[in-house]
């Protein structure tokens, strides 16, 4: 509230300066002797106006000022018109004009870089910045609904109930806010997109809205990532008497929808189709098998067809599995986080996220190496 009340005061005391300007302009061109346009004086107003005030504001500060320049014009000259009083009442007119045009273009202008800026904002939060440079240079409507392969990654919190059962509300806030932090920036690391944060977890796709030929190599090593980090991190929780967290990540790869789905006062853009269900079920599934990384058959066929058989090795073949909701059983291979000491030396040959991210549409570089 005294905010708002600081604001209407600062409003009221610009106003009152306008309008004292303007007043000042009156008496100097109704008074004074000199004969050029003192009216054009007037574009201090609206300039104050524009730059402090609304669009409202312009224009009421515009069609003041020309009663004004009227009503001197009146009083000074009425009834003998002179050519030279008529010319400078006119060009007063017209710079109020000119400037008052001028004034509602550059607001709307602002207006308008205000609402690229927010929905550049907006998109940062799901997708890379590399990925939002691109999103706004395209001339394709990002809405159209889409069809195209794409590996979906799952990550959720394993036993985050428990774990935030004896934390304040606020501190399991600040908990998800970090942890949404270091997933999200390795999603991003890998040209990823975040779909959604599931509360404890997110689901990433790593394919449109731009695909490249290398999607499911940046969805594994973003995998990889992800639980390196975690291990960093959890070196940093203990030594504040924090408790380790664990996660569990499903990765699948096939075709999907990408569109808009909703109602018309809450539209989402997001990936449906059966890959997700399956990507989700293979997530869930990691932590009855007691795998932290499950990956499905189709997934590492295409790291193989993208040329990265080396990522592909790095997981144990799991067979076939009864996964729920499928008819079918499920091929899976499953990555083991075993202890921070065994698996930060198994990828210790892994390149860094700056080293290893495949650009889009460039060839893997190194791709033999986990």
């Amino acid at each position: 509230m005294s905010s708002r009340r600081v604001k209407l005061s600062g409003r009221a005391t610009i106003q009152l300066f306008a309008i004292s300007v303007g007043l000042v302009v009156f008496i100097i061109d109704t008074l004074s002797p000199y004969e050029f346009a003192v009216a054009v004086m007037y574009v201090f107003v609206l300039l104050i106006a524009a730059a402090y005030l609304d669009r409202r504001s312009v224009l009421f500060s515009a069609a003041g000022c020309s009663v004004l320049i009227i009503l001197s014009f009146i009083l000074v000259h009425f009834p003998t018109l002179q050519y030279t009083a008529i010319l400078r009442a006119a060009v007063g007119l017209a710079a109020i004009g000119i400037t008052t045009v001028l004034a509602l273009q550059n607001m709307s202008a602002n207006e308008r870089l205000g609402i690229i800026q927010r929905q550049r904002a907006n998109l940062a939060r799901y997708f890379s910045p590399q990925l939002v440079d691109e999103l706004a240079e395209m001339d394709t409507p990002l809405s159209l609904t889409r069809y195209q392969p794409a590996a979906i990654l799952f990550v959720d919190m394993v036993g985050f109930t428990a774990y935030c059962a004896d934390l304040e509300p606020d501190q399991v806030i600040v908990f998800l806010r970090s942890l949404q932090e270091l997933l999200s920036r390795c999603v991003f690391s890998y040209n990823g997109v975040v779909d959604k944060f599931l509360g404890d977890g997110l689901m990433a796709v790593f394919g449109p809205p731009l695909p490249s030929s290398f999607d499911a190599t940046n969805a594994a090593r973003c995998a990889f990532e992800i639980l390196q980090s975690v291990a960093t991190w959890n070196r940093q929780r203990a030594r504040f008497g924090e408790a380790a967290i664990r996660l569990a990540i499903g990765i699948h790869h096939g075709p999907i929808v990408q569109g808009n789905i909703g109602s018309e006062s809450r539209l989402e853009l997001t990936v449906v189709g059966g890959v997700v269900n399956t990507a989700s079920r293979v997530e869930a599934y990691s932590r009855i098998v007691g795998y932290d990384l499950l990956v499905t058959g189709p997934f590492i066929d295409r790291l193989r067809a993208e040329g990265s058989d080396g990522l592909a090795s790095k997981f144990t073949d799991l067979d076939q599995h009864s996964i729920r909701g499928h008819d079918k059983q499920t091929h899976l291979y499953g990555f083991k986080w075993l202890s921070p000491q065994s698996n930060e030396c198994a990828l210790s040959k892994q390149p860094t996220a700056t080293q290893n991210r495949v650009p889009r549409g460039g060839a893997p570089a190194g791709d033999d190496r986990p």
